[in-house]
């Protein structure tokens, strides 16, 4: 990364290092983000870890699961970054997209037979709603997904 972009970055990860309590959760908070950002082609616990230099994908894990954080304030957050640098209040639309993704296994969050508009039919799949907001300079979309967990 150039000096200039990890500036950059730099400053937008302090925007919130507040909403996790400690420098563990937020050491780990920024190569999660990194790994986000990051040109790697599958973005998973394990890709995530690797990128960060950590021998497995525990530490991610733990950043997910275990550390006290506020999920919905972050994606909020991040929302009130990308208006204030792209937005434009007048001209910005919603967009709601359900969408399904066929699984083969049963291992997945969320995963059973349900309908999949992808595939048409009832199959092995993940459904996620997502809420874009489109904004007008450049194009960029902010992403509220939610994935549906099937009722058993």
């Amino acid at each position: 990364m150039t000096d200039g972009w990890s500036d950059a970055f730099d400053d937008f990860a302090a925007r919130f290092a507040g909403r996790f309590g400690g420098v563990e959760p937020r050491r780990r908070m920024v190569s999660y983000l990194r790994g986000l950002l990051s040109e790697t082609e599958r973005k998973n616990g394990w890709t995530l870890a690797e990128a960060a230099g950590d021998d497995g994908p525990q530490g991610m894990q733990r950043l997910l699961n275990h550390y006290l954080w506020d999920a919905d304030a972050v994606r909020d957050d991040v929302r009130n970054a990308v208006v204030e640098h792209l937005g434009d209040p007048e001209r910005g639309i919603l967009i709601l997209d359900e969408t399904g993704f066929l699984k083969k296994g049963v291992r997945s969050a969320g995963v059973a037979r349900q309908y999949s508009g992808t595939a048409g039919r009832i199959e092995n799949s993940q459904v996620g709603v997502f809420l874009g907001g489109c904004l007008q300079k450049p194009l960029s979309c902010v992403d509220a997904g939610r994935m549906l967990t099937p009722v058993r």
